[in-house]
């Protein structure tokens, strides 16, 4: 085997439009769709690339990257990937494990397997499973309208573009109802929250969300990691997602056992490794993961990927809006609501370097 021998990050900036009106719970208005690329290379000049989440913290989660985590890997030969991601748990739980610094350990961790199944000559979901799916079932993951005549008019037109499965970032009752009677009856729908409401305004809106057949409720209080609470709502007739914002396997114990849909990101709970741990888990119990995507880089490659360790019921989340670029060559996109795995090896993930040069930030340089 060959040794790490450098890893170094990059931050890429790319404007998007999404059609709304830019409120939601972000500190300030999502328009930008920061990457935190990571890449990793060995001693006999093979690449791997991965993506740590960074909207609205790319800097800090760079600084992480190449102050906490790249000691832990330069001059190392890592081929057990999951061990080398729970000692490094171990060596920077001082930091932290929910956050930045997990954040920073998903992006190497990605770069890693990425790195492992080029070594091998495999693609990715080929390393995981002996027959992976050649293509996914995805949902169209509409923004904050916060309006029911944009809402029912984005929902309407997901669905004319073949998406059978679409998730509303809405909090009130109208535009919920106004993107129902737009889609139609047959369409599958999720609401998300973002921990919007308190326990009384959740119990009061399930009515609202079971006349509307909503498949799952996700997120609906804060603090989001409140299971007792989260399964006493889905007591109340509502089946209920959760886990975008929770970082290692240890943190999805409660969550699998708690509610129907638990929903691991691959750039923020721990990477690949830790996703797989999650999806043996959630075997285990009989629940399926959704897990949460919001990115068009290597994150999104490797969810692509990671379905060859899902159930066929789940769901690919692609964040519906229209970004400037795609950080990716050939980045996989939907046609009629299905997406084809990435084709090349490893994660499939190669990057395009005249987007990268484009919109890079040249702030940050180490």
């Amino acid at each position: 085997m060959s040794r790490i021998k450098s890893i170094s990050t990059r931050i890429v900036r790319i404007p998007f439009e999404d059609g709304g009106r830019g409120e939601g719970i972000t500190p300030t208005r999502w328009h930008i769709l920061d990457n935190v690329l990571v890449r990793i290379e060995d001693e006999d000049g093979r690449v791997g690339w991965g993506e740590a989440f960074g909207y609205f913290c790319a800097r800090a989660v760079a600084a992480a990257v190449e102050d906490m985590i790249a000691p832990q890997v330069i001059g190392r030969d890592i081929d057990d990937i999951a061990a080398w991601n729970r000692a490094t748990q171990q060596a920077l739980h001082l930091f932290g494990r929910y956050g930045i610094t997990i954040f920073a350990l998903s992006g190497v961790d990605i770069a890693l397997w990425d790195l492992k199944a080029k070594r091998e000559g495999k693609r990715l979901a080929e390393l995981i499973a002996a027959n992976p799916p050649e293509s996914v079932t995805a949902y169209a993951s509409l923004v904050a309208y916060r309006d029911p005549d944009l809402a029912a008019r984005y929902a309407g037109e997901a669905v004319a573009r073949g998406y059978q499965y679409i998730k509303l970032h809405e909090i009130a009752a109208e535009p919920i109802i106004a993107a129902r009677a737009a889609m139609g009856q047959g369409p599958g729908l999720a609401v998300d929250v973002n921990c919007n409401w308190s326990r009384e305004q959740a119990s009061a809106m399930v009515p609202v969300l079971r006349e509307a057949d909503v498949m799952w409720l996700e997120e609906p209080i804060f603090p989001p990691e409140d299971v007792a609470t989260l399964s006493a709502i889905e007591a109340e007739g509502i089946a209920i997602g959760a886990g975008e914002n929770a970082c290692t396997a240890f943190a999805f114990e409660a969550l699998i056992s708690g509610i129907t849909f638990p929903q691991p990101s691959v750039t923020k709970v721990g990477g690949i490794s830790v996703f797989l741990d999650i999806a043996e888990r959630a075997r285990a119990a009989g629940r399926v993961l959704m897990p949460h995507s919001p990115y068009f880089g290597p994150g999104y490659f490797a969810t692509l990927n990671l379905f060859a360790a899902l159930p066929e019921t789940a769901l690919f989340e692609y964040l519906y809006v229209t970004p400037e670029a795609f950080i990716g060559v050939d980045t996989p996109q939907p046609h009629d609501g299905r997406i084809a795995l990435p084709s090349g090896p490893g994660l499939g993930f190669a990057p395009d370097e005249v987007v990268v040069e484009r919109y890079l930030d040249l702030s940050w340089s180490r």
